[in-house]
This record gives C-alpha cells, sequence and structure tokens, in this order.
C-alpha cells in the first residue's frame, strides 16, 4: 500500500532531490493505493472519471494551471544548467530572472483552490510530478548527446538526432525532431538540453548560450516569435525535440517503478 508522500518520494529519489520542487505538490493527499490514473494533463473532468472507475489517486505531470504552488521558482534551474555549461551566473541571470518575475507576477492572479477543491470534494487523491521527471528525462537525453559527442568528435546535428531517435519515445512519437536552426551536416559541438526548469527559456536563454560558447542548445519546444528571434541573429544551432515525446523519456521510467512496486497504473493524456 502506497500513500501519495511515498509516491512523491519515489520522484523525487530518482533523482536525488530533496524537496519537493515549487512545480510539483500533492493537492488532496491519500492513503492505501494501490491503482492510479496518470496522464501528462488532468482536468476536473479526468478527476470525476477516475472516481466514477474506481481508482485511487489520480497523477498528473503538468501542474494544473490555477494549482497553488509556486511553479515559476522552478524556472530558475535555467540559471544552474546556464552556468554548469560555462555561462557566467551575471548573464545566466540576466537571461532568466526577468521572466521568472514575470511569472511570479502572473501567480498573484490564479484561483488556486480550483483543482484541490473538486478533488476534496470528491474524496479522490490528486497530485502532479512534474520537475523531478522533467531532470530525470533531461539526465537521458544529456547522456545520449553526450555519448553520441564522445564516441565521434566531428559528429554533426544529424549525428546527434539520430541519436536521440534511437529512443523509443521519440521513434514512435507523433512529432519529429527537427533541426530548427543549422543544418544536418554541420558540426554539433558542444550541446545542451535545456529542459527540466518548467517550460523553454525561450530567446533570451538560448541567446545566452549561444553567446557564451555553445554552438547547440536543444530545447523541447519553443515560441514561434523567440524563433524567429533567434533565426534572425542566427548566433548557434537549435534542436527541437518534442514537448511530449521528450516529457516521456522521463514519465515511462517512473511509470515502470510504480508498476514494478505493485501500483496498477492506467495512463492517459499522452503517455501510452
Amino acid at each position: 500500500m502506497f500513500s501519495t508522500e511515498a509516491i512523491m518520494q519515489m520522484a523525487l529519489d530518482l533523482v536525488g532531490m530533496q524537496a519537493v520542487p515549487g512545480d510539483s505538490a500533492i493537492y488532496y493527499p491519500g492513503q492505501d493505493i494501490k491503482k492510479v490514473l496518470f496522464g501528462i494533463d488532468i482536468s476536473t473532468a479526468e478527476l470525476a472519471m477516475a472516481k466514477q472507475l474506481g481508482y485511487d489517486a489520480v497523477i498528473a505531470h503538468h501542474p494544473p494551471q490555477t494549482a497553488a504552488i509556486p511553479a515559476w521558482q522552478v524556472y530558475l534551474r535555467h540559471i544552474d544548467l546556464l552556468t554548469q555549461a560555462g555561462v557566467p551566473r551575471e548573464a545566466a541571470e540576466a537571461a532568466v530572472r526577468p521572466r521568472a518575475e514575470s511569472m511570479a507576477a502572473g501567480f498573484q492572479s490564479a484561483n488556486h483552490d480550483h483543482y484541490p477543491s473538486i478533488a476534496r470534494l470528491l474524496d479522490m487523491p490528486f497530485m502532479n510530478i512534474h520537475c523531478p521527471l522533467d531532470e530525470l528525462g533531461r539526465r537521458m537525453m544529456q547522456e545520449t548527446v553526450d555519448s553520441c559527442l564522445a564516441a565521434n568528435q566531428q559528429a554533426t546535428l544529424g549525428d546527434v538526432v539520430d541519436a536521440l531517435n534511437a529512443l523509443p519515445e521519440f521513434s514512435n512519437a507523433f512529432t519529429k525532431i527537427e533541426i530548427a536552426m543549422g543544418d544536418a551536416k554541420a558540426p554539433a559541438g558542444k550541446v545542451v538540453v535545456a529542459h527540466g526548469a518548467l517550460t523553454n527559456g525561450g530567446y533570451a536563454v538560448a541567446n545566452a548560450y549561444f553567446e557564451h560558447g555553445i554552438p547547440t542548445v536543444l530545447y523541447i519546444h519553443i515560441p514561434y516569435p523567440d524563433l524567429q528571434r533567434l533565426r534572425a541573429e542566427a548566433k548557434g544551432q537549435l534542436i527541437i525535440s518534442g514537448h511530449i515525446s521528450s516529457d516521456l523519456i522521463g514519465i515511462n521510467p517512473f511509470v515502470a517503478k510504480l508498476q514494478d512496486a505493485g501500483i496498477e497504473v492506467t495512463t492517459i493524456s499522452g503517455i501510452r
């Protein structure tokens, strides 16, 4: 038998996190969990469906949009990713903090009790696990890229894409990995997988990498206006791996871990 707290701890342990990050939470706790419904996006409709179908808990990957959690704090992880890649801390903070502050301002306007109140009324344990699973996926994607580059110092962008496509989540995806900036035959150089920090870093984060000697950045998605601006300046190379398929890189091992622990998992909303 598992509690929502024990399930959260399983996710934290996968990546060695000591505390629940700001974009993950237990909205309504539960005990004696044997059967869960797990989806990338969960709304009140899925909570009601889970109650009707007899599930013990519902797990979402993405945090509900109005959740009472400081998800914006996780965006600051881009600062750590940037500095680990060699970007000076002052430049990293300049690239990240303005957008984080904008997200924090938006936090003031949300109806924070919307989803928890529905879960309470239904008596349906509900939680979401975002950053821990994205961090696991980031590590796996970075290891795949690094192994490709270690095996061939002249590896091209196309070689990097081929290495990633060997992962089943990408080979079976509805979307395909795209070289959004650069040529498949061009040398990849150092590649940074900029993932696991709530959402993509847009123009500012990619530009900070490019301006400090990182030739290739991998995002899982990017707003089109930011992509247009990066293309116009043409300072580096950009790979877009695809949102849902990239999320699954970290989600699927966790689903397997739950199942190995004896929890029955039904997957919906992009997890398959």
